[in-house]
């Protein structure tokens, strides 16, 4: 069967400032902490060996022409432009930002630039990071100044990247930088989050700059073990705290009255300020990138909570592992290509259908050298995974959701945080020792993709 996208389709992919560009004038948390704990990362690989976009950028840009891109995703690094996160503008980063924007225009490649990929400055963190509202401040600015700088030219923003990660990794689950585990805490931060994207999006409306503004989230559907009530809660509570709590704001200008209700009753609630409901109101999006990678599996508690651990989110549920599920054995994730199109009916059917895109989506695979044949990888298992997930995609398309793109992760092999180059994820090999780029089968095949504006499958 032949499987047609519409026309203007956002054929492209996706990576990130602080996992690409390498060295920087300022400090992020992950060079912070690096330097503290390199024991934390896989091989002792840190975040200034990254793959040398700042470089190559006009060689990689090329790549992705030839690969047939008509739209790329990357981030500016805060702490490049502004290392200090509120003072002066570094004029080199502004040079190399422009250089990047101008030279993927001249390819025919429209950029999507989105402002935090999980790279706060460390001037910022000593100051308390999200939890602190001059943060949210200095992040407002920020933005405003990377609008003005590039908005004459980049007509897709976008406010933040995954914002519920570094909730969860920073504040609940110690994988990312502070290593915290405090729950209200971890409110503050997401609720701050908040806050920060909508003033965001109110500097770039009073502003009155071209294009749109939206936020990329990473959105996990909640599927309960049963139709059992106390399954079918589990599986709601998930989807408040993983979902709900920035899919709500962004789209609908306010939170789901049952996780008010739910963190409240637990006296977990942050502090609110008089206006922050009005400025959250004014954070409605214009475009909203999902990025999509497995499901969440949950089930209600077999056990009851130890009163003296804790408060997290599992006090309400826990994860479920289906029998027979399809397993990515390499990263330890589930495939579950019917969850993207599970995504697009709930945003078509409860959000009013928004326009959105997939920003993300991607298999990372361990020790990739193994399928090399005649000097290239042989991913096949990489183009069954997308053309499955473009599959339902299609079908959600046809079913009226308003999806106007796919962006895979990533373009070419990259740096991920704790795990480095462990799980490889491009559609182009990176030689660490070298930096030499070889195009892997999938990129051949995604190229062809998109210049066809579709595939055969069967």
């Amino acid at each position: 069967m032949y499987y047609s996208f519409p026309d203007n389709f956002w054929w492209g992919s996706a990576s990130s400032a602080l996992q690409t560009e390498g060295a920087r004038e300022g400090e992020t948390t992950w060079d912070h902490w690096f330097s503290r704990e390199p024991n934390r990362f896989h091989n002792g690989v840190g975040p200034q060996q990254t793959s040398t976009f700042y470089e190559h950028w006009k060689t990689d840009i090329a790549l992705l022409k030839q690969l047939n891109h008509n739209s790329f995703r990357t981030s500016i690094s805060w702490a490049r432009l502004i290392p200090d996160g509120i003072g002066e503008v570094n004029p080199q980063a502004v040079t190399f930002y422009n250089q990047v924007i101008d030279e993927l225009l001249a390819q025919g490649i429209t950029p999507f630039i989105n402002l935090f990929h999980f790279d706060m400055p460390m001037a910022m963190q000593e100051i308390g990071g999200w939890e602190n509202r001059e943060v949210v401040a200095a992040y407002a600015r920020y933005a405003q100044i990377c609008f003005e700088l590039f908005g004459d030219r980049v007509n897709h923003w976008f406010t933040f990247n995954e914002p519920i990660v570094p909730v969860e990794g920073g504040y609940l689950y110690d994988f990312h930088y502070p290593n915290v585990v405090d729950f209200r805490r971890a409110a503050t931060v997401a609720y701050h989050t908040v806050l920060a994207h909508a003033e965001a999006v109110r500097a770039f409306r009073a502003g009155n700059h071209a294009g749109e503004i939206g936020i990329v989230l990473n959105l996990t559907p909640s599927y309960p073990r049963s139709q059992n009530p106390a399954d079918l809660k589990a599986a709601h509570i998930a989807d408040l705290m993983f979902n709900r709590s920035f899919l709500d704001p962004v789209l609908k200008g306010e939170y789901p009255q049952d996780l008010v209700a739910l963190l409240k009753s637990y006296d977990q609630l942050p502090a609110c300020q008089p206006g922050d409901s009005e400025l959250i109101a004014q954070g409605k999006i214009d475009l909203l990138g999902i990025n999509y990678y497995q499901p969440r599996r949950v089930k209600c508690r077999d056990s009851a909570v130890n009163p003296d651990a804790p408060f997290m989110p599992e006090w309400f549920f826990d994860s479920y592992e289906m029998p027979g599920r399809k397993m990515n054995p390499y990263r330890g994730w589930e495939i579950y290509e019917p969850g993207i199109y599970d995504i697009l009916v709930n945003l078509r059917d409860n959000y009013a259908n928004p326009r959105c895109f997939i920003s993300e989506n991607g298999m990372g695979v361990e020790n990739e050298q193994r399928f090399i044949e005649n000097g290239q990888i042989n991913d096949q298992y990489r183009i069954d995974f997308i053309s499955e997930h473009l599959k339902w995609l299609h079908k959600g398309i046809s079913e009226g959701c308003h999806c106007l793109g796919y962006h895979m992760w990533t373009f070419i092999d990259n740096w991920s945080w704790c795990n480095a180059y462990k799980n490889r994820y491009g559609f182009v090999q990176l030689d660490l020792a070298t930096q030499q780029r070889t195009i892997k089968k999938s990129g051949e095949w995604f190229a062809a993709t998109a210049q066809n504006n579709g595939f055969t499958r069967e």
